[in-house]
């Protein structure tokens, strides 16, 4: 059975731009891969918590002297690792946010970046550990960024994936959604592109 891991950053939660195109591309995937599963990991809605000194403290003890509070840290570490390593394809909604990813998102990352687990360094540079898989990302901004010296949010994102692993990454941009008659157009042409995703 196909699985499809749908990640969600939105503090619009359904409502948010990102949400609404990952779900137009979600009904598609369910028309194709009838019977497969959807998985969906709302970061706003379950608080995902902060990068802060007693989660990094957590992530670097060895298993045999961690508290029990540390292992709950670890165990959450653990399950959203597990669904990344697990899923066949994984859609990312991406708002911009002051000029950034949303900071839930930052703190997910940071709960997924883990020495010997899901990247190693060698002597030319780091190696990702989970294996690569499909990754739509739906970025949507307000103004327009793409490929003017001044998008900070999907470069990064794209290098953080591909530092765990995943280099196959497609992103499907919507971009000026506060300029007006620019918006209906890029959404437009959005949407154009997730009906031509196979």
């Amino acid at each position: 059975m196909a699985t499809l891991l749908h990640i969600k950053s939105s503090i619009f939660g359904d409502g948010g731009q990102s949400s609404q195109l990952a779900a137009t591309f979600i009904e598609q995937w369910k028309a194709k891969n009838p019977g497969g599963e959807v998985i969906v990991r709302d970061l706003v809605e379950e608080n995902i918590p902060h990068l802060d000194g007693a989660i990094v403290t957590a992530l670097m003890t060895p298993e045999e002297e961690r508290t029990a509070e540390q292992q709950l840290i670890v165990n959450r570490s653990d399950e959203l690792i597990a669904e990344l390593r697990t899923a066949d394809q994984i859609v990312i909604g991406v708002p911009m946010y002051n000029f950034g990813v949303p900071t839930q998102m930052k703190a997910y990352f940071d709960l997924l970046a883990r020495a010997g687990v899901t990247f190693r360094y060698t002597e030319t540079g780091p190696v990702g550990l989970i294996e690569d898989k499909p990754v739509y990302l739906f970025a949507t901004r307000g103004g327009l960024y793409r490929d003017s010296g001044q998008d900070f949010q999907i470069p990064f994102v794209k290098q953080f994936l591909g530092f765990i692993g995943f280099n196959s990454v497609e992103t499907i941009y919507a971009e000026g959604l506060s300029m007006g008659d620019l918006a209906e157009k890029s959404l437009e042409s959005a949407n154009q592109q997730i009906a031509s995703i196979h």
